[in-house]
């Protein structure tokens, strides 16, 4: 366990990305630490890639009509380049050229701001770009009001397909949002996230935990997604897991 620790520290001094993916949770009993052992001081990476390959099952090109692989991605930081390389390696990990539906939560606003179209217009452009580059089929939204949605509807080039409403903030679904959807045919689903999947200093005490002594302040979170992959003719989830994105702050 030292061991381990102590490769741990020497390889999150040097690096300067850490990626995460969990491999496939339905398959819980065989998941694995799987991470980069002991390198020499010359081999030492500037990204540490932590995955669990063989808990990771690649759709093969013969089963892709058959599945329906959704995305739900948690913004953590303002970069908008974080969207696309959250596709690109949600797309690398699970063998596929292309999500059929991509949900973007965004980052969450200072206590007392509200979301506005001016806020959701970046990302939503990053995402149009995506679909306009057959890297994406859908995009969606989460936890917009009728107001809001419309709004983003209306000056959105390609439209949202589905808005996630938060069960904990809505029991029953606004008579407004649920006319405005059927009307302009965006599926209305429901969802208990919390605002942040996973906050900057969670994810900081998870590495210091498994570090020790090794400073971590300097390592900010950037994105969350989290992907299912459903077997559409049976409406049974075939994998689900985690992909997580961390940068360490230039020294």
């Amino acid at each position: 366990m030292e061991k381990h620790t102590t490769s741990a520290k020497v390889l999150l001094n040097h690096a300067t990305i850490l990626y995460l993916h969990t491999g496939n949770l339905v398959n819980r009993s065989r998941l694995k630490k799987q991470c980069p052992s002991s390198p020499s001081e010359e081999d030492l990476p500037d990204t540490i890639d932590c995955s669990i390959p063989q808990a990771t099952e690649a759709i093969t090109p013969e089963e892709r009509e058959e599945l329906k692989v959704s995305v739900k991605l948690f913004i953590c930081e303002a970069d908008l380049s974080s969207i696309k390389d959250a596709v690109d390696k949600s797309c690398q990990a699970l063998a596929v050229s292309q999500l059929d539906s991509v949900i973007i939560a965004p980052p969450v606003l200072p206590e007392g701001e509200s979301q506005t179209l001016e806020n959701l217009q970046p990302a939503w452009t990053e995402l149009e770009g995506l679909v306009q580059s057959h890297k994406i089929a859908a995009i969606g939204t989460s936890d917009l009001d009728k107001e809001l949605l419309e709004q983003l509807y209306n000056w959105a080039q390609v439209k949202p397909s589905s808005n996630q409403v938060n069960l904990a903030s809505c029991c029953v679904m606004p008579p407004d949002l649920t006319a405005f959807a059927k009307e302009f045919d965006i599926q209305l689903l429901t969802h208990n996230d919390p605002k942040e999947l996973i906050t900057a200093a969670s994810f900081q005490e998870a590495v210091q935990e498994s570090t020790q002594d090794l400073k971590v302040a300097d390592w900010r979170l950037e994105w969350v997604l989290r992907y299912s992959i459903i077997v559409k003719s049976r409406g049974i989830i075939k994998a689900k897991g985690y992909l997580v994105h961390s940068k360490r702050n230039n020294l």
